[in-house]
């Protein structure tokens, strides 16, 4: 076994939702602690804040997935040694009755369109994270595509931003048996809803 090189350091680390709800950490944090003698100190937040705590100097690591984000955090000056550390991907995932007809679609803009007009009709409801995360820029990324513009939609009782991470967004679309958009972690972790 290596010397323990941060015996009694802390670490203080922000991480975006979706990662610490995958329990990903769960595994990696304790090995690191064993291997360096170092304690991790972890706030959980969306990709936005974590890069804003880091910034802040609040945090000495982040964990984040919103590469556009990333690249700016590193050009403009507050982080060195960008690396690729995971992979995770985007799912859409409902109920199992799918009463949007999404199951099976490859397509992420069509099925969120399919949604969106069920729900405008009050059959299903879609729910946003809300939170400037990565998911959540994803997520208005894919709307931008569908030429629905963000702003229109809060209008509807259809749209729900949740404002909450990814474990907490997937509680409350499970229980109102609508749809979301999520990382694969995390749902794995949780496995409620029918990936689409």
């Amino acid at each position: 076994m290596r010397a323990k090189c941060f015996e009694n350091e802390v670490l203080r680390m922000a991480t975006t939702t979706s990662t610490k709800d995958s329990g990903l950490l769960d595994i990696l944090n304790p090995a690191f602690e064993q291997k360096t003698g170092a304690t991790i100190r972890m706030l959980s937040k969306g990709t936005g804040g974590a890069i804003k705590s880091a910034i802040n100097k609040e945090v000495d690591l982040i964990f984040v997935h919103w590469r556009t984000e990333e690249d700016k955090f590193i050009t403009d000056g507050y982080g060195v040694n960008r690396r690729d550390v995971m992979f995770n991907d985007f799912i859409i995932t409902g109920p199992k009755d799918d009463p949007a007809r999404v199951s099976g679609l490859s397509n992420a803009v069509e099925a969120l369109v399919k949604i969106k007009e069920c729900g405008e009709v009050g059959k299903t409801k879609f729910f946003s994270r809300g939170d400037r995360s990565g998911t959540h820029s994803e997520e208005l990324n894919f709307w931008q595509i569908a030429e629905v513009k963000p702003a229109l939609l809060g209008r509807g009782d259809w749209y729900v931003s949740t404002g909450k991470g990814m474990g907490e967004t997937l509680n409350e679309t499970n229980e109102a048996k609508g749809y979301t958009l999520t990382d694969r972690g995390t749902w794995l972790k949780k496995r409620m809803l029918w990936p689409i």
